[in-house]
């Protein structure tokens, strides 16, 4: 494996912090709990105006009780700024709750879309869309939209209601030590569009390293069988610490420097509005131009003006990390499924399995090298039919759009006179089964993965087709027998084993149609005996198709079909084909000869 030193380009983000066409996509999974997000603001609102009311009330203590001498303004002063605590626990407390709700249930829905939309895509887009970038958008991007949600985008709004509330208030107590106070503000505003500048680069960067590492991560679990076997655990491991999970702690600690940076700069700021306050506000009180109490009180919403200021400037990270998040999980839910059912189509009614390929040509909407070329063929109904050929000649191509999971390019297939185009995807795939070469098995017990084709299986039944492909008598010898949990992938079963259950499951299913891809080539020659006596009673009465290289699984279909670079060159049976003495003679003599 050739490991690149260049981080993939998986995860830029959009050219501008805000955009507004992403920000009006996402507001519509907002719009559903709008009511409870009206609310949430309404107690930001509170929560704003309780915090600049405690400043006041210790101006009206300073005042007009202790310097007044009035121990019941004092009293009443102490009185009202506890109340006001209470209520600004009670609405930050509502407010929480209300909002972790609302982001709780834009996660759920979020991922319900996106794992529906996975669902339905087109088997292409899992071919050029690794596991490892889908997952990062699914948690990732979508737990960012929440904590954005929840947090950040409330936090912006209680942060201007802050600051109008506060800004409104200083003034009217002075205007000039109001202005005093914010002669930096200019200083500070250029300082932080400078960090802005620097940021979005390196917040393009951490994203893109994060995202790295994510997929080898996926890559080296998924791929850990291959990788002990070649012993690549050290290569592979120093590939990920010195370059990917080091290009991550980079970029993180670049970052981290320019932020360590310009937050202490920004409290800088405030400190020396503090002290121009403190200094020439002193001053004030000791002309008696203004009271202690005032002098105080600012120096207290000077303290609560900038905190908002930074809060803002803090929340610029998070709001480019919310357009990227965005865009992405948009990207993937605009994704076009690139095999629809069309309007108006019929159900497939219980088929008998005749097929036809007419005029058939195909190639990929990225490629427009044909995979396929004038493909014409009929099989009757009960027939089984083997597809040979070198690898790469368009067979398991031709399975693919037997089921649908690509349109032909040219020409048409047709079920029992059915246009497959005219019919919907599902009434045609649950009548078909497919075996392939690498059996998957989901979660769950042995009964439960039996069962996957057709969840109204007695346990009877569940065992019957068990029996009947042979898979029997080693389930019974598992811990559990049926009940036994297999594991993520079937990871405590064998090939074998994990073939004998598709086997049963495709038998369960009792499909109309077929398909083996490579289904016996993976197995022992042991296991291989097995399957083929349950073949025959597999591929009774059903139309069926084998791809396969060993001749045991093809000898005794009804026709062979010899395809080459897309077109078929030879069909007929075994005996027929090898009498000719043309290619499919050539690949039983190189390829397929039987020791």
């Amino acid at each position: 494996m050739t490991q690149s030193i260049v981080p993939p380009q998986l995860d830029d983000l959009p050219s501008k912090s805000y955009d507004p066409q992403i920000a009006r996509k996402l507001a519509g999974f907002i719009r559903p709990y709008t009511r409870m997000v009206l609310v949430s603001i309404l107690y930001n609102a509170v929560t704003a105006a309780t915090s600049v009311a405690g400043p006041y009330l210790v101006k009206v203590a300073l005042d007009s009780g202790l310097a007044g001498n009035n121990l019941a303004v004092l009293r009443n002063a102490v009185m009202g700024y506890l109340l006001v605590a209470i209520i600004q626990w009670l609405s930050v407390h509502l407010r929480v709750n209300a909002m972790a709700y609302v982001g709780q249930s834009i996660i759920y829905d979020l991922r319900k879309f996106l794992f529906a939309h996975l669902q339905e895509l087109s088997l292409s887009f899992f071919n050029r869309y690794s596991v490892g970038r889908i997952i990062v958008r699914v948690i990732n991007d979508v737990n960012t939209l929440r904590d954005f949600i929840v947090w950040d985008m409330l936090a912006i709004v209680r942060d201007f209601f802050s600051l109008v509330f506060i800004l409104g208030t200083m003034l009217v107590m002075d205007a000039r030590l109001s202005l005093l106070a914010f002669t930096v503000l200019p200083i500070m505003a250029a300082a932080t569009l400078a960090f802005r500048k620097r940021a979005r680069g390196n917040y393009r960067a951490s994203k893109a390293a994060i995202s790295w590492v994510n997929s080898v991560l996926a890559e080296n679990i998924n791929g850990v069988r291959v990788v002990q076997s070649f012993s690549r655990e050290e290569i592979n491991y120093g590939y990920f610490k010195n370059i990917v999970n080091k290009n991550n702690l980079d970029t993180n600690l670049r970052a981290a420097r320019l932020s360590s940076f310009f937050y202490p700069t920004i409290d800088f700021l405030s400190s020396i509005a503090m002290g121009l306050v403190i200094w020439l506000g002193g001053a004030a009180v000791l002309g008696e131009q203004i009271t202690a109490g005032v002098l105080v009180a600012f120096i207290l919403y000077i303290t609560r003006f900038f905190d908002p200021i930074r809060d803002l400037s803090m929340r610029y990270d998070a709001l480019q990390s919310t357009m990227a998040s965005g865009e992405r999980i948009l990207a993937l839910l605009a994704t076009s499924v690139e095999v629809q059912d069309l309007p108006g189509s019929i159900e497939l009614p219980r088929i008998q399995g005749e097929i036809k390929f007419e005029q058939v040509t195909f190639h990929y909407s990225d490629d427009p090298t044909p995979v396929l070329c004038n493909i014409n063929l009929e099989i009757a109904p009960g027939e089984t039919v083997a597809f040979v050929g070198k690898t790469g000649a368009g067979k398991t191509t031709l399975i693919k759009l037997l089921a649908r999971f690509n349109d032909p390019t040219e020409g048409q297939v047709l079920v029992d006179g059915y246009d497959l185009h005219q019919v919907t995807q599902n009434s045609l795939r649950c009548q078909m089964g497919i075996v392939l070469q690498d059996p998957f098995l989901f979660a769950g017990s042995v009964k439960d993965n039996i069962r996957f084709g057709r969840l109204d299986a007695s346990d009877e039944e569940v065992i019957a087709a068990a029996q009947a492909v042979g898979a029997d008598g080693f389930i019974h010898n598992l811990r559990l027998g049926y009940d036994t949990p297999v594991e993520e992938g079937g990871i405590i079963l064998s090939v074998g084993q994990r073939q004998l259950i598709s086997f049963a499951r495709a038998l369960l299913a009792d499909p109309r149609i077929l398909i083996l891809d490579e289904a016996t080539s993976s197995v022992d020659t042991q296991t291989e005996r097995i399957i083929q006596n349950a073949l025959a009673r597999l591929l009774k009465n059903r139309t069926s198709f084998v791809i396969a290289h060993r001749l045991s699984t093809i000898v005794n279909a009804d026709r062979i079909v010899v395809i080459e670079d897309g077109r078929i060159i030879e069909q007929g049976t075994h005996s027929d084909l090898l009498a000719r003495g043309g290619e499919y003679f050539l690949l039983y003599s190189q390829r397929f000869e039987e020791d």
